[in-house]
């Protein structure tokens, strides 16, 4: 597992198109605005009030998570330091990098989470132990 940092986790603009005649937005997601080839792309959702996502690092994958319906929040851990990340917009997207421990919850009502992944899915690449994910970082 590459060693990375919360430095290395950051949020970003994904292009927005409003409608000149007040018929909504639309965004896209296209190669140049990831930072990896997508390889697998889940949504989260119908989370219950009070549930947990996550809880859980990866050896390999990254992913680019987004809000595409409501909010949720991220605790982001490196090992050394720890950072709260509310995504709240179908417009901004969420880079996290392997090595991060990710933990999710306050989803609000209907909110939706689309993820976007390096990697096709793997259960050897998960780090589902918290203290095993201390011990590596």
């Amino acid at each position: 597992m590459k060693k990375n940092s919360l430095e290395n986790v950051y949020k970003f603009n994904i292009p927005k198109i409003i409608s000149p005649e007040g018929m909504g937005s639309l965004s896209f997601v296209e190669k140049e605005i990831i930072p990896f080839s997508i390889k697998r792309v889940y949504y989260l959702y119908d989370v219950p009030f009070n549930g947990e996502r996550g809880g859980h690092a990866h050896k390999d994958l990254f992913q680019v998570l987004i809000a595409l319906n409501g909010s949720f929040e991220l605790l982001l851990d490196d090992g050394s330091n720890t950072k709260k990340i509310l995504l709240d917009s179908p417009n901004i997207g969420l880079y996290i990098p392997n090595g991060i421990w990710r933990e999710m919850n306050n989803f609000s009502k209907n909110s939706v989470c689309l993820v976007l992944a390096s990697e096709d899915y793997d259960e050897n690449d998960y780090i589902r132990n918290y203290q095993d994910f201390k011990e590596m970082s």
